[in-house]
């Protein structure tokens, strides 16, 4: 089995790509040992004890090194091994059914927030995909649209760069009803 690996623009992440598909063009995000209970994979990619994220793509896998870590050099080939031993056992992604905050909008923002999440799926999350991450929408209240970042994405040097210049000045231009937007 050969595994691409790409930097992304996060140099405390990489990107695994196993030349299939990881999910069913859903996300997951793992941002700690336990959360990762519900994946057999990201569990035994957290085991290797430098790591300190893990996240799902539609076609890859980003894993982050913990601060402190050992350099890539000697953590790439155990993530590779791990990722390796996973797909070659057809072992399952997920032994359990993750489900994600409940997102409170007021109704009467039903049509801002469609527009909102329409400009992310077509727009934002493509691009941030390339390196390795999402944004994920998680609210929208008096102008402020919430938004997570995952993978590649959070912990990211230039996170709040694309943040502020990138996807506030988009959102804004299409929806003017978007004043200010905020990672959560």
């Amino acid at each position: 089995m050969f595994i691409e690996t790409e930097r992304t623009p996060n140099p405390a992440t990489l990107m695994f790509r196993p030349g299939r598909s990881v999910t069913d063009g859903t996300t997951s995000d793992f941002a700690t040992p336990e959360a990762a209970e519900a994946s057999p994979l990201a569990s035994a990619l957290f085991s290797l004890g430098d790591v300190s994220g893990v996240f799902f793509g539609s076609d890859f896998i980003s894993v982050t090194k913990a601060e402190g870590a050992a350099d890539w050099t000697a953590l790439k080939p155990q993530v590779l091994g791990v990722l390796v031993d996973h797909f070659s056992s057809g072992a399952p992604l997920f032994t359990t059914t993750a489900t994600g905050p409940v997102i409170n909008d007021d109704p009467e923002d039903a049509e801002i927030v469609a527009q909102i999440n329409e400009l992310i799926d077509t727009r934002i999350r493509p691009q941030v995909a390339g390196d390795g991450g999402d944004i994920v929408y998680r609210g929208f209240n008096r102008g402020t649209v919430f938004l997570e970042m995952q993978g590649a994405c959070a912990g990211c040097p230039s996170s709040t760069a694309t943040l502020k210049m990138g996807i506030e000045s988009l959102l804004k231009y299409y929806v003017p009803e978007v004043t200010d937007v905020r990672a959560i």
